[in-house]
């Protein structure tokens, strides 16, 4: 049983990757805690969707473009630094979204300014966390290291909008706003213990030369490579999130409660693979377990599409918070099947974009990283969405994750040298 358990053995083994693994998971409570808070504090404002939906675009342009030039950085300077002082931009930024909500200044394009300001430090912030990761540990520990931050992730996805819509009801924007800015104090202290990580081998000043650089190194390593087309098809082809409203109000009733139930149904599946990640670190065939674990997030979201296409539209569920049909714990069954794939795929890619480049490239490889993750899922909510307005959000379901299953089949065919990717003769 102690096998199949989550592996806590780089919490035992290395200090400095225990406090930098508290850290992380401190202030990951505190961006959810945030992001939630926000878009509420927004509709509060404005009684806009459209303008809780720009929330999400001042997001993403920093985190595209800081997410490649921050990775330039994150080459060319200590990593220990870096992280420092982006830790700092992002406390400094905590402290004034609480500062705003205890002034009641009420102004959204605040909150827009200090949303960008936010991830634009975290798009520098979070390439350099990770790239640190293997300066830490031996390369044999890195699967469970990435299993570990998974567990943190899916953790703060759950804890910190659970702590958001508790403390706004009870105490306030203020309270909850300085709240996170107490968490990331705290993660600041456990940061600043690490040790000098300069950067190694040869060093590149930071700039577009630099980005472009670390560009042309993807290009010629096509098992880094896959790492990232096989996520695309995933987030692209398969993210069904868009379509839950929609499900809700037609087909499952239940209404917002739905929406909530079957995305905790993903995080459960995510975080109940976290937990029984123990046998993840024994595996070899990396690349192959990639593209398993990704054909099993395209088959659970088929599946969830299956179980919508034979729920029957008789007229009896309600969208607006009644009863849901029974078919939606089937659907939430899926769900669970697809965040557990997805932990999976995302512990080997991690590891063996980690494994397979060499430390002076990883800044700006996480970069890449950072920019797939931001942006994929979102271009997935286009394709998806646009897929239902012409047919149906079930057959979006279907027809999205036998896309998927066809382009990771046809990459791993193209690319085969990536299902033959050993663990222990790591190539990029």
């Amino acid at each position: 049983m102690r096998r199949l358990l989550l592996d806590l053995t780089p919490l035992r083994v290395s200090v400095p990757y225990r406090r930098l693994w508290i850290g992380i998971s401190l202030s990951g409570i505190g961006t959810h805690l945030t992001t939630v808070a926000v878009g509420l504090q927004v509709y509060d404002l404005t009684g806009s969707t459209f303008n809780v939906g720009l929330v999400g675009l001042f997001a993403l342009g920093p985190l595209v473009v800081l997410g490649l030039y921050g990775g330039s950085i994150v080459d060319a300077h200590d990593r220990r630094r870096v992280v420092l002082v982006t830790s700092s931009g992002l406390l400094a930024v905590a402290v004034a979204f609480a500062v705003q909500a205890w002034s009641d200044a009420g102004q959204v394009w605040l909150l827009y300014v200090l949303v960008a300001a936010q991830n634009g430090f975290f798009a520098v912030n979070s390439p350099a966390r990770t790239a640190i990761i293997p300066r830490l540990l031996p390369t044999h520990l890195l699967p469970a290291a990435n299993a570990l931050a998974s567990m943190s992730t899916n953790l703060g996805l759950t804890i910190g909008p659970l702590l958001a819509g508790v403390l706004i009801d009870q105490v306030g924007y203020g309270w909850t706003y300085s709240i996170e800015a107490v968490l990331l104090v705290v993660a600041f202290t456990t940061l600043v213990s690490l040790p000098p990580l300069p950067p190694e081998g040869r060093i590149r000043r930071a700039g577009l030369t630099s980005v472009l650089e670390g560009l042309s190194y993807l290009r010629t390593r096509p098992n880094v490579r896959m790492t990232f087309l096989v996520d695309m098809a995933a987030m692209i082809l398969a993210m069904p999130r868009v379509l839950f409203p929609a499900i809700a109000a037609t087909l499952l009733g239940g209404g917002s409660t739905t929406v909530g139930i079957l995305v905790a149904g993903m995080a459960t599946g995510s975080v109940l693979a976290g937990l029984f990640s123990g046998p993840l670190g024994h595996v070899r065939r990396q690349g192959r377990a990639v593209l398993v674990a990704v054909v099993g997030w395209g088959l659970a979201v088929t599946a969830f599409g299956v179980v919508l296409l034979l729920t029957p539209t008789d007229g009896a569920v309600s969208g607006d918070g009644g009863a849901a049909h029974w078919a939606l714990w089937p659907a939430v069954f899926c769900m669970a099947l697809a965040g557990a794939a997805d932990t999976v795929s995302a512990v080997f890619r991690m590891t063996i974009l980690q494994a397979a480049t060499p430390d002076e490239m990883r800044g700006r490889l996480q970069g890449v990283f950072i920019v797939v993750v931001a942006g994929g899922p979102r271009l997935g909510d286009l394709v998806l969405g646009s897929m239902a307005e012409i047919s149906s959000e079930a057959l979006a379901a279907v027809a999205g994750g036998l896309l998927c299953i066809a382009v990771v089949v046809a990459l791993a065919l193209t690319q085969r040298r990536f299902a033959r990717y050993d663990a222990l003769d790591p190539t990029p």
